[in-house]
């Protein structure tokens, strides 16, 4: 009787997004230029204090989410669009049908604005002032300290979706890259594999991504209406849904193009 071998899935990278700023919303993408033991290019350059933090652009190093405004806690972040436009230094927070601020965030004034705009809106959350930080080169405000690319796997989210008896939009878990081709939740059991593309960009996964109750957040209604993590908790014992990965080499991704996963 002959063995049979069982090839690998080949996978399809469906969506890229960026979150400019830590906590607000995305920017969906078309492709993106990934660098080699390097951050996904555009995510989280920036975040909102949440009064003193201790951060030193100097000497950054990771800090909590809980010292910025963050969705886990903070769900108004969801009812506003914001958009950074990096030749420019321009950052455009939208409010409704409004625009709400809209300034050069390379300068003092700028900043000013940004700040001044938050400490009105989140008044009443505020531990202190709240001030706009720039991540310093080879630096992001992740939530994870090695978060360098995240990765969703929609059948994943799908099955979550089964669970809470809802409909689960992928964008509540802020990922950077959406696949499918894999089996509900198989991503976690691939911690030390490599994805690879036929343009040769080479990610190792690094680590599960344990959810908290950012995901929790309608994404267009900024309303706090699901309990993913206990029920991920609840049904299968841990509350991961994705990975976190880095790049081991570098190129181009585009939306559409298929991975695989290295022996």
């Amino acid at each position: 009787m002959t063995a049979t071998t069982t090839s690998p899935p080949e996978l399809r990278l469906e969506a890229l997004h960026r979150y400019p700023v830590k906590g607000l919303s995305p920017e969906g993408l078309e492709g993106a230029t990934l660098e080699a033991g390097g951050y996904f290019p555009g995510d989280r350059l920036f975040a909102i204090e949440n009064g003193p933090s201790g951060f030193d652009p100097a000497a950054p190093k990771h800090q909590p989410k809980i010292k910025f405004l963050m969705l886990m806690r903070n769900e108004a972040l969801a009812r506003l669009g914001a958009r950074y436009d990096g030749e420019t230094s321009v950052l455009t927070i939208r409010r409704g049908d409004g625009i709400a601020v809209a300034a050069d965030i390379s300068t003092a004034e700028g900043r000013a604005a940004v700040n001044a705009f938050f400490h009105a809106e989140f008044a009443d959350v505020l531990r202190g002032p709240p001030k706009l930080l720039t991540a310093p080169d080879g630096f992001r405000f992740t939530d994870s300290a090695r978060g360098f690319v995240s990765l969703l796997n929609l059948a994943s989210v799908a099955a979550t979706e089964d669970m809470v008896g809802a409909p689960v939009d992928p964008l509540r878990f802020r990922a950077n890259l959406h696949l499918s081709g894999l089996a509900p939740f198989a991503e976690l059991d691939l911690v030390g594999r490599v994805f690879a593309t036929g343009g040769g960009v080479r990610l190792r996964v690094s680590k599960r991504t344990e959810r908290c109750a950012a995901t929790n957040v309608d994404p267009a209604t900024g309303i706090r209406d699901l309990a993913i993590p206990r029920t991920l908790s609840m049904r299968l014992g841990h509350a991961d849904c994705g990975v976190y990965a880095e790049v081991l080499h570098g190129g181009r991704l585009e939306r559409g193009e298929t991975l695989r996963i290295e022996a």
